[in-house]
C-alpha cells in the first residue's frame, strides 16, 4: 500500500473516533462527570504524546530553531483562528451543556462550530501522515492519543449540539465530514511532504504540536475542570503517564 494511502487510512481512523463519540452522545445519556473525566484523561494523553513523540522528535531530526519556530507558529495560528471563530459562536463548541450558542442565539454559529471542529482535528491528522514518512510505521502513541481524546471530544461537543436543538443531520454531518477531512489531511501530509528536508518536517511537526497544545488548553481542559474540579489534574496526570509508558514500552 502506498504511504500516502496508508496515512489517509490512519487519519480516517483517528477522525472516526469523533463519530463514535457523537453516536454515544446521541443515543446514550452519559453522566457529565464521566465525560469530563475522560476529557481530562485525553488531555493528559495528548500533552504526553506531543511532548515526547512530536516536539522531541522534531528537535532531534530538524534542530531546535525550526522546532521552536514551528511550535510558536502553530500555537499563534490556532489561537488567532479560534478567537475569530469564538466571535462567531464557536467559543464553547466542546461543551456538553447549554454553553454552546444556538442558531437563534447567534446566526451562523452552526457553521462556526463546524469550522472550529475542523480546526481542532486537522493538525493531529497531519502529524499521523508525517509519522509514516521515511519508511516508518504510524506513531502508535500519537494515534492512541488522538483516538482516546477524540472520543470524549465528539461525545461532549455532540451532546452540547443536541441540547441546543441541532438536528441529527447537522451533528453527524459535521463529525463524518471532520473524519473524512482528517483522512484527507493525513493523506496530503504524507503525499506533499515526502522527500522534504528534516528541517521542514520539524517545522510542520512542531507547528501541529503547538496547535494541539493550544487546543487542549483552550477547549478540552476547561470542559474537564468544570465537572471534575480538583480531580482534573490527577486524571490528566494519569493519562500523561500512561501515554509515556506506552511510548517507552
Amino acid at each position: 500500500m502506498p504511504v500516502w494511502l496508508e496515512a489517509g487510512a490512519w487519519g480516517l481512523v483517528g477522525g472516526g473516533a469523533l463519530v463514535v463519540g457523537a453516536l454515544v452522545a446521541w443515543f446514550v445519556r452519559v453522566p457529565q462527570r464521566v465525560v469530563a473525566s475522560v476529557m481530562a484523561f485525553g488531555s493528559g494523553v495528548l500533552i504526553s504524546a506531543l511532548s515526547f513523540e512530536l516536539v522531541d522528535e522534531a528537535a532531534s531530526t530538524g534542530g531546535l530553531v525550526p522546532t521552536a519556530v514551528g511550535f510558536l507558529a502553530g500555537a499563534v495560528t490556532y489561537v488567532l483562528a479560534n478567537v475569530a471563530l469564538a466571535r462567531r459562536g464557536a467559543a464553547h463548541r466542546k461543551r456538553s451543556q447549554d454553553q454552546q450558542a444556538s442558531e437563534s442565539d447567534q446566526p451562523g454559529s452552526g457553521a462556526a462550530i463546524a469550522v472550529g471542529a475542523l480546526l481542532d482535528g486537522v493538525p493531529e491528522s497531519v502529524v499521523l501522515g508525517v509519522s509514516l514518512l521515511g519508511g516508518g510505521s504510524v506513531g502508535v502513541p500519537v494515534l492512541a492519543a488522538i483516538v482516546i481524546s477524540n472520543v470524549p471530544e465528539g461525545l461532549s461537543s455532540a451532546a452540547g449540539m443536541k441540547r441546543n436543538g441541532r438536528s441529527a443531520r447537522y451533528v453527524f454531518g459535521v463529525w463524518v465530514g471532520i473524519a473524512l477531512a482528517s483522512g484527507l489531511a493525513a493523506l496530503l501530509g504524507a503525499l506533499l511532504l515526502q522527500g522534504a528536508p528534516p528541517e521542514a518536517l520539524a517545522v510542520i511537526t512542531a507547528l501541529a504540536a503547538g496547535a494541539i497544545l493550544a487546543m487542549v488548553a483552550d477547549t478540552m481542559i476547561p470542559e474537564a475542570f468544570e465537572r471534575t474540579h480538583l480531580y482534573a489534574g490527577l486524571i490528566a496526570a494519569t493519562g500523561f503517564l500512561l501515554a509515556f509508558v506506552v511510548g517507552r514500552a
